[in-house]
């Protein structure tokens, strides 16, 4: 193979892994913004204590609701992973949160059972019934969702990410032989 080929291959990988960059979960801009020290538990136990403070919290969606001032977003609680993913593992909920956007969504389009990744600020409590208690719920406004979308055994990245692999291949018979291969997979 002549290093014009070489060069080529060069280029060509460095055009799939730039085409490959796409959606944060989390916006650029909004990340300084959040204070990460802040845990889901803290918020349940004191509310008050970090209202103004911008979280980045994990859920699942078990109702949607329109309000006067916006849509309201009962999720379960889920730990987010490496990826800022709710985790699948139901056990690891520490409990339920309210995500109050205020432009109008329409409940019928966030479905129940979607992952969720909310970046939100916490703006106090507020009671509703849950059966037949009395509930107190943390409430966030939102101010970024991002729901996950359901791939088998797992959540999909974020973003796509190239894969290469190079295969070397040989024989043996009346002759040597051998070969080679560079391959690239998304």
């Amino acid at each position: 193979m002549r290093l014009t080929s070489f060069k080529s291959w060069g280029l060509v990988i460095w055009v799939l892994t730039g085409a490959c960059s796409s959606q944060r979960v989390i916006p650029e801009p909004l990340e300084p913004l959040i204070d990460r020290s802040v845990s889901f538990q803290e918020i349940v136990d004191a509310p008050e204590s970090y209202q103004g403070k911008v979280v980045v919290l994990g859920g699942e969606v078990l109702k949607a609701k329109r309000l006067k001032e916006g849509t309201q977003i009962e999720l379960l609680h889920l730990p987010l992973n490496k990826h800022d993913a709710p985790i699948l593992d139901r056990q690891q909920s520490q409990g339920r949160f309210l995500a109050l956007q205020p432009e109008f969504l329409d409940p019928a389009t966030i479905a129940e059972g979607t992952k969720m990744t909310i970046v939100g600020e916490v703006s106090g409590t507020k009671i509703e019934h849950l059966d037949d208690v009395e509930y107190r719920y943390p409430v966030v406004t939102v101010k970024h969702l991002y729901p996950w979308v359901r791939q088998p055994d797992d959540y999909v990245r974020p973003y796509p990410y190239p894969r290469f692999s190079i295969g070397i291949g040989g024989g043996t018979g009346g002759r040597i032989g051998g070969g080679g291969g560079f391959g690239i997979g998304f």
